[in-house]
């Protein structure tokens, strides 16, 4: 008899909800492990919270053998990232008898310097911990050190990282040819909006005119989130460089497989990598190297993969010319990020520690998987 396990989803994330598809891609590689793994939408946002807790209560007796992981960012369970809402889930399925366990996808408190931001963040806070405490299980996407807001005698906590939302990116591998006339190419995945969104514009235009200027022309594919808003910015920030520049909005996740397979190397640009940061990690699964900065959630297992990083202050430049300028180091760092795919980001790595986790906890608290 299989295993069952629900994902409880919170507010629908437009135009694509990144959770959602985390939850499907793992769900499909832990059928094959003995788990059936089933996604539930709490709808609170379109029903509020009375109505939305009455409709679980009707399922709620459905699930007593089973595992509940409550999938959490601040902003699926509160309009404004004030998330305290979650802990009710928490108990109410402590109270049923259900074994609830909670996934950090939002590892970290959201900054801001102002009253507003600081009374979110610490509220937060409260939440993250409170959720560890009373939780069967925690599951971080971040190593256990990078959450300074976790309890240190917290037991109950598992890091387990993100894999990339597509499908079978290993076909990319293959796909990669180096032809005498074809320009290197650089491959951008989706962008932050308003302002946040025109200062890595400006990054990236940086490093590819100064890669332009050191080995000639380039091609750089910009796609996915906030791409499309940002193309009349980037045309202008690119007249008169030797850069071919390609658009493309939000794409079918085998067309992203396609457009990175085709592509040299992965520039992430939002901010520092993690193992939380499912649009670098799709680089990284399609086997590319991956130039991007380095910041407080950065740690192994990303550091284990073809990944080039850039320091606080420093521009991108340089290390992106290094690894297109190079064809024995790109193909050494793209062979790291193979490597890092098979180990740890791969869907079946992660439903492997996955079970383990949901084993180990279950005989901890005395109820068999």
């Amino acid at each position: 008899m299989k295993q069952r396990c629900v994902a409880l989803l919170g507010r629908r994330d437009e135009p694509t909800d990144a959770v959602e598809e985390y939850c499907q891609y793992l769900g499909s590689a832990l059928e094959p492990q003995g788990v059936s793994f089933e996604l539930e939408r709490f709808p609170w946002c379109e029903l509020g919270w009375r109505k939305a807790f009455a409709e679980m209560d009707r399922k709620a007796g459905l699930w007593k053998n089973d595992w509940i992981l409550i999938q959490y960012t601040a902003l699926a369970w509160s309009r404004r990232g004030f998330s305290m809402p979650v802990l009710s889930l928490v108990q109410f399925f402590q109270k049923c008898g259900v074994r609830c366990g909670v996934v950090f996808h939002d590892a970290q408190p959201y900054e801001g310097g102002r009253i507003v931001d600081q009374v979110r963040r610490q509220l937060q806070i409260y939440t993250m911990r409170e959720a560890v405490r009373l939780a069967d299980l925690a599951v971080l996407t971040v190593p256990r050190e990078k959450a300074r807001w976790l309890p240190l005698r917290a037991r109950n906590v598992v890091f387990i990282p993100v894999g990339a939302n597509l499908p079978s990116p290993e076909t990319a591998w293959a796909a990669r040819s180096d032809g005498p006339d074809r320009p290197p190419t650089v491959a951008v995945f989706s962008l932050s909006s308003d302002r946040v969104g025109a200062e890595e514009v400006k990054t990236i235009v940086e490093a590819v005119c100064h890669v332009s200027k050191r080995i000639g022309p380039v091609r750089l594919v910009v796609f996915g989130r906030n791409a499309e808003s940002a193309e009349k910015l980037l045309r202008e920030s690119l007249h008169g460089m030797d850069v071919e520049l390609s658009i493309s909005g939000i794409l079918a996740a085998e067309e992203v497989v396609r457009v990175l397979g085709k592509s040299d190397v992965l520039l992430f640009a939002r901010g520092p990598i993690s193992t939380r940061r499912g649009s670098a990690i799709a680089g990284i699964a399609c086997g590319l190297p991956v130039v991007a900065a380095r910041g407080r959630e950065t740690a192994a297992p990303i550091t284990e993969a073809g990944v080039v990083l850039i320091e606080p202050g420093e521009e991108f430049g340089p290390a992106l010319a290094r690894v297109l300028g190079d064809p024995i180091y790109r193909a050494t760092l793209a062979e790291r990020s193979r490597k890092a795919q098979q180990n740890y980001f791969s869907w079946q790595a992660i439903a492997q520690q996955y079970v383990s986790a949901l084993q180990g906890q279950a005989a901890t608290i005395g109820k068999p998987v």
